[in-house]
């Protein structure tokens, strides 16, 4: 009994560990790979280039800034005798805005003009005196040395009334100081004086600030700035101005492309000049600015999503005569919105925009609804 019993436990162990075995191995064997054409074609997208004219934009952001600013200051320490203008009102080029205490400048000169009458009438005598003593000398009645010294005093006395004179203009030069008068038309800032204040050459009086016209400062990349210079040699390069979300586009002309590039952040600092009669642009102010650098005529342009950029380059694929993945490569023109302008293609190629990740070169394709459309015009 206990033989039989031991039989029959060796023989159940010894199928155990012969099944254990070939579950092993099989296991361990590996999957055999799948046969060429096993796998169906990869279904895809497809769109065609199309021919159109591309206005490369440029966009930045800038800050309005005045032509001209001019701080106003006394050129003589006086006293205000009067204030012509407000803050913030627009004055006019020569327009009278502040009057100091002119009563020394005045009596300076009076006096200036009054020592030129005086030196006047005494040129005359001596004019007329050489005038005689030249008779005299003709007739005999005086030596040659009597005329020689009138002649003279003729000359000095001349001298003397140029110097006087000149005196008298430097004096009304300082009296002109103390009338101050609008260099240049604009809007008057703060006024930091009233009258019977006491000012002295370092004394601010206001600003006037030049509203019309008025430029925008933005930069630009370095890369722009050949289509820059090409715009600006063919004509005006229009640019436009917004200041804030909604508001009205203001339209300028560009004016001003700096003379080097920073090397730093490299970019190029330009200005655009507007005209601002109504005042919407304002100094200081935060604007977005748009140009068109130059427009690029008759490119091909596709969907931003069929591009491919890898280690390779920039590519697309598109589907061949027999309906495989065909890799075409590419060169990036400008890019706008979900298009791009390119080179590479000539217009005549289907171009994959969805289901590319699953391609490789040479692979199998079918054309999204390309067979539920012959099933319709079948039925």
């Amino acid at each position: 009994m206990k033989k039989s019993t031991l039989a029959i436990l060796i023989t159940v162990v010894v199928a155990a560990a012969a099944a254990g075995w070939n579950i092993s191995h099989r296991s361990a064997e590996p999957a055999k790979p799948a046969g060429p054409g096993q796998q169906g074609p990869t279904t895809v997208a497809i769109t065609t280039a199309k021919r159109q004219d591309v206005p490369v934009v440029l966009q930045a952001n800038g800050t309005v800034t005045p032509l001209s600013t001019v701080d106003l200051h006394a050129q003589i320490t006086s006293t205000i005798a009067r204030v012509h203008i407000k803050e913030g009102q627009f004055v006019k080029a020569g327009e009278l805005m502040f009057s100091l205490d002119e009563r020394s400048a005045r009596a300076n000169l009076d006096k200036a003009q009054a020592q030129v009458v005086r030196d006047q009438a005494a040129l005359a005598d001596v004019e007329r005196q050489y005038q005689r003593a030249q008779d005299l000398l003709a007739q005999k009645f005086i030596a040659q040395s009597a005329v020689d010294t009138l002649k003279s005093q003729v000359e000095s006395a001349r001298a003397l009334l140029n110097a006087d004179r000149a005196a008298a203009r430097s004096s009304g030069v300082d009296a002109s100081y103390n009338t101050i008068r609008a260099p240049m038309a604009g809007r008057v800032g703060a006024i930091n004086v009233f009258p019977g204040s006491l000012v002295q050459l370092a004394t601010s009086l206001t600003t006037i600030t030049q509203l019309d016209p008025i430029t925008v400062a933005f930069t630009l990349p370095e890369s722009a700035l050949s289509s820059l210079l090409q715009a600006q040699r063919a004509g005006s390069v229009a640019v436009k101005a917004i200041s804030a979300e909604g508001a009205q586009e203001v339209d300028g002309a560009l004016s001003f492309i700096d003379n080097t590039v920073d090397p730093v952040a490299g970019v190029i600092r330009v200005k655009a000049q507007f005209s601002n009669r109504d005042t919407r642009l304002w100094p200081g102010q935060y604007v977005s600015t748009r140009l068109v650098a130059q427009v690029l005529k008759d490119v091909l342009v596709i969907p931003q999503n069929a591009i491919i950029s890898n280690t390779r380059g920039t590519f697309v694929y598109t589907v061949d005569a027999e309906q495989k993945a065909k890799v075409v490569n590419i060169k990036r023109l400008h890019s706008f919105g979900e298009s791009v302008a390119v080179s590479g293609l000539d217009g005549t190629e289907k171009i994959i925009v969805d289901g590319k990740q699953n391609l490789r070169p040479g692979g199998k394709v079918r054309i999204a609804g390309a067979g539920q459309s012959s099933d319709q015009q079948k039925g």
